[in-house]
């Protein structure tokens, strides 16, 4: 049994728990407006979800709002990277270069420092683009305060600029160069939402266009060895991108390597179902972390702002460069399957439709696979004890098909 997202170390749970005490020390706030706090998260909140419309191009370079962002969301998209980053398959060496596009206050190379600490004596150049320059000033701040008096090797170099999104596809798709040699890691995290948020639904056509646009921007900026990383929120539109994303980026060559466990069709390619048949919690491609790791502090800051994070959910691909690797073989009654487990765990009652050859009180849930969409059957202890992402490799019953998602059956 393996996850995505192993828990945090002792070390990064103690950095992570300091990380709110060091943004108060970096960026201090006169007392008098310290009481404003919850009404700029809530403000920011509003901005970031049901009132996109509403905000501007650079909202964050409001001092509340980036205050606001600093001391909330900042956190917790530092820890939702740092268990992610901790397990992926990212190889840097000495003087290698990282693309960080839509960098924010420099989220990743934060997440990286305190999650890898493989990278932390490697001379490392990141180049991280945002449109916003007070974004990138406070992480720079920020990036300097947590590494101080480590002796840190990485040098950090800030780039105002940003991708040209829909009706901005004139000329280059990025607004400004970034000079020097093709990075080994080039990677968009929280990005790309923003980008195409205003397309339709319907637009699949506009979407799939978007994706295979950014994946070659992305590949002309990467060595032909290199790896791309793009990470969205959970939501539905954001896994309909990520799927899009993962196509054109094989369709370039690149191998998907992580989280899927082939380079296959996906079977979670959200948007609108074509024919009814999927269960709504496996439509798309996502993880929904539980955050009972979370240090305290975290927690205490977000009760205090009335946004208390029970789990944390993201979408994303890690595509690059493998080695070939031999298709699994396909034999009978007794044939594994890799999957990797999506959805939350649900009751697969014994008189529900399609349910027919279930025992009484199995439980399953959805993952994917080279063979598709599997529903992973078991008892609800066994199938609760997988961590979000793990990768199983039930038995596939001979023959049975769920009836719901027309998914393959397997059992642990």
């Amino acid at each position: 049994m393996r996850s995505l997202f192993p828990p945090l170390s002792e070390e990064a749970g103690k950095t992570l728990d300091g990380i709110p005490a060091l943004v108060e020390k970096t960026f201090p706030i006169p007392a008098r407006f310290r009481a404003a706090i919850p009404a700029d998260v809530e403000e920011l909140f509003g901005l970031l979800t049901y009132q996109r419309t509403e905000r501007g191009a650079s909202y964050l370079g409001k001092p509340a709002l980036l205050s606001a962002y600093l001391r909330y969301y900042m956190p917790w998209n530092i820890y939702r990277l740092c268990r992610l980053l901790a397990a992926l398959p990212i190889k840097l060496k000495s003087n290698d270069a990282v693309n960080d596009l839509g960098a924010g206050p420099l989220t990743l190379a934060a997440s990286l420092w305190i999650s890898r600490p493989d990278l932390r004596e490697i001379p490392l150049e990141f180049r991280c683009l945002d449109k916003t320059a007070a974004v990138l000033d406070a992480g720079k701040k920020f990036f300097a305060a947590l590494t101080s008096g480590s002796g840190c090797p990485w040098t950090v170099r800030t780039i105002r600029g940003e991708i040209r999104g829909f009706g901005r596809q004139r000329g280059k798709a990025l607004s400004v160069e970034i000079r020097g040699k093709p990075a080994v890691l080039s990677a968009a995290v929280n990005v790309y939402n923003e980008l195409f948020w205003d397309l339709s639904p319907m637009d699949k056509e506009g979407l799939e266009r978007f994706a295979q646009s950014q994946a070659r921007l992305l590949l002309s900026l990467t060595e032909s060895s290199g790896s791309v990383l793009v990470v969205e929120p959970g939501i539905p539109r954001s896994g309909e991108f990520i799927s899009l994303l993962r196509s054109s980026l094989i369709k370039e060559k690149l191998t998907s390597l992580s989280p899927c466990s082939h380079c296959g069709p996906c079977p979670l390619p959200g948007g609108r179902p074509t024919s009814g048949r999927l269960q709504p919690k496996a439509k798309w491609c996502h993880f929904a972390l539980n955050t009972e790791d979370a240090p305290e502090e975290l927690h205490r800051l977000s009760a205090a702002l009335k946004l208390p994070k029970e789990r944390a959910a993201l979408s994303f691909i890690l595509a690059g460069k493998a080695a070939t690797q031999n298709p699994a073989k396909r034999a009978g009654r007794a044939e594994r399957a890799k999957v990797r487990v999506i959805s939350d765990c649900f009751p697969v009652s014994a008189d529900s439709p399609g349910a027919k050859g279930y025992e009484n009180k199995t439980w399953g849930r959805y993952g994917c696979s080279e063979r598709g969409l599997i529903l992973v059957t078991g008892s609800r202890r066994r199938l609760e004890s997988c961590p979000p992402g793990t990768l199983e490799e039930p038995i596939l019953k001979d023959g049975m098909i769920d009836a719901k998602s027309g998914a393959l059956i397997g059992k642990l």
